[in-house]
């Protein structure tokens, strides 16, 4: 189930009611489209049948219908995602079953969508990934008659892509904290860890850093909350937290942080200087 490396996409967003979304200008209308739940991570075993749901929200005032479909993804170290159309090998999703292809939701309303995950009989240990892809209707329906379905170059209307992880007859992550340093990132000095993933599922780091720089300025670092693979080794950037609105603190090297990083089955302790 371990999808092999591949890019070309940046910033892996996490979190939000809108996981992805790709504007242009082929689209007569806006893509005014939010999803909620924005992932899911389940758990599931051999011969289980997993049923889920989530909201498609239309914020515009006007009915609009969507195309829904699975896609299969990889995500590299480096923090790039890649979809594809087309079946990687060891894909999950012909375990999926969807509730349709297309869904019309009324202006300012929301429409309940369903999926149906079948785990086969002899499904090993793993984590199954993909994504499914709400996308407009009329450009998604162009970029699969124009390129037979096999690529998604084309420009698309809208999509968001809804992460799915089914964790597999126990699979699950299993995270080391290798190191703390400091890397360049667009040209600014950013404090990072670096962490490694034995497991074989996905997982991700929360918690804080209370840090303080050579000038006493003070600042509670959080990790990048984006997913680490099975396999890899990730550097994290560790972000200044800031109210909505205002410009992170400059932080001036080196500097002290202390705290604790979590993740699903444990937690670092960090007191370090970054330099």
């Amino acid at each position: 189930m371990k999808a092999p490396a591949a890019s070309h996409y940046r910033n892996f967003a996490l979190g939000a009611a809108v996981f992805f979304c790709t504007l242009s200008n082929v689209f007569a209308g806006p893509f005014e489209i939010a999803i909620s739940p924005s992932r899911f991570v389940i758990t599931g075993k051999s011969e289980q049948r997993i049923g889920q749901s989530f909201d498609v929200n239309n914020l515009g005032a006007s009915a609009t219908e969507v195309s829904i479909r699975t896609l299969d993804w990889t995500y590299s170290e480096a923090g790039e995602i890649s979809y594809f159309d087309e079946l990687l090998p060891d894909s999950c999703r012909s375990w999926v079953k969807l509730e349709r292809k297309i869904l019309k939701v009324n202006a300012r309303a929301k429409a309940t969508f369903r999926f149906q995950i079948d785990v086969p009989a002899e499904a090993p240990r793993g984590e199954c990934r993909f994504m499914i892809a709400v996308e407009g209707v009329e450009p998604a329906h162009q970029a699969v008659i124009q390129k037979g379905g096999a690529s998604l170059s084309l420009p698309v209307s809208g999509r968001i892509a809804v992460p799915i992880y089914v964790a597999v007859n126990g699979a699950q992550p299993k995270l080391d904290l290798k190191s703390v340093g400091v890397s360049k990132i667009q040209g600014k000095d950013v404090p990072v860890v670096i962490v490694s993933n034995l497991g074989d599922a996905h997982g991700r780091l929360e918690g804080s850093l209370d840090a303080t720089d050579a000038l006493k300025q003070t600042v509670e670092l959080l990790p990048e909350g984006t997913p680490i693979m099975p396999g890899q080794t990730r550097s994290l950037p560790l972000l200044p937290r800031t109210e909505p609105g205002k410009k992170a603190p400059e932080m001036t090297l080196p500097f002290n942080a202390e705290g604790t990083l979590d993740w699903e089955n444990g937690s670092f302790k960090v007191n370090a200087v970054f330099k």
